[in-house]
């Protein structure tokens, strides 16, 4: 299988850097294809800006996603931007593999997604009726692939735990997983979270990688989180609410994973 790792850490010699290593060995002796993403070797430009659109005229005002939509159907994109959307068409599975920086993904990699993300090819794709409101959220371009987060995280499992401070990392995590991976269509995994990363010896780091290889072999056949779809009847549409039925006075995050 074809597996693309997009990675976000600017120490090759760090802790990120090492598990990425180890994941490329991993699933090259298990058979796969991989290609790495490695964005800050890279350079990668992270801002969107009109420069994205090969076309855009000179002084002409700036659209984000007109601009970006105009560039995608037009094949005229940036070269970086078109080099890694036919990665992610390449690929059976994707890896987004970063350490948490104040509650989020670092700044480079959210920007490889406002660029690659373009309009036609991750969103603004389907048809919009009173039955169906776009492709997304189960459905898209991407639909029929898997994603997974590989993340390091500073604090201690508790710190985000159901009560800790920090917040559940599921719901750390949901703005990622939900609307970052599974509205264009992938089948989202559950995370790969190593925490308190400053506390790594190598009896640790031997136990991170066991278990990381684990997760690794078991790409593909591990169930993924189970998102509401969309379109299959949850959602009223157009308001694109949780109809009553389900999680029944219910709110949050944790209503759009099903438990029935």
């Amino acid at each position: 299988m074809n597996i693309l790792i997009v990675y976000a850490h600017p120490e090759p010699r760090s802790l990120n850097g090492s598990l990425k290593d180890f994941s490329v060995q991993r699933l090259e002796a298990a058979g796969h294809q991989v290609r790495v993403s490695d964005l800050y070797a890279m350079q990668w430009k992270a801002s969107v800006d009109a420069e994205d659109d090969l076309d855009h005229p000179p002084g002409a005002r700036f659209e984000p996603s007109l601009s970006s939509r105009q560039a995608f159907e037009r094949g005229r994109q940036r070269a970086d931007i078109a080099d890694e959307q036919e990665k992610l068409r390449w690929a059976d599975a994707v890896i987004l593999q970063f350490p948490l920086w104040w509650f989020s993904m670092p700044a480079i990699l959210k920007g490889w997604i406002d660029r690659v993300y373009a309009y036609g090819f991750a969103y603004g794709v389907g048809e919009h009726s009173d039955t169906h409101w776009g492709d997304r959220y189960g459905e898209g371009m991407l639909a029929g692939k898997r994603a997974m987060l590989v993340v390091t995280a500073g604090g201690w499992e508790s710190h985000y735990g159901p009560r800790g401070v920090n917040g559940p990392i599921e719901d750390l995590l949901f703005p990622i997983q939900h609307g970052i991976l599974y509205h264009p269509g992938f089948d989202v995994l559950p995370p790969f979270v190593i925490y308190r990363t400053s506390r790594m010896d190598e009896d640790r780091y031997a136990t991170v990688c066991h278990h990381l290889g684990e997760r690794l072999d078991t790409l593909f056949s591990t169930a993924p989180i189970a998102f509401r779809p969309q379109n299959a009847g949850a959602y009223a549409i157009p308001a694109l609410t949780l109809r009553d039925e389900f999680a029944p006075g219910e709110a949050g995050f944790q209503i759009h994973v099903a438990r029935e």
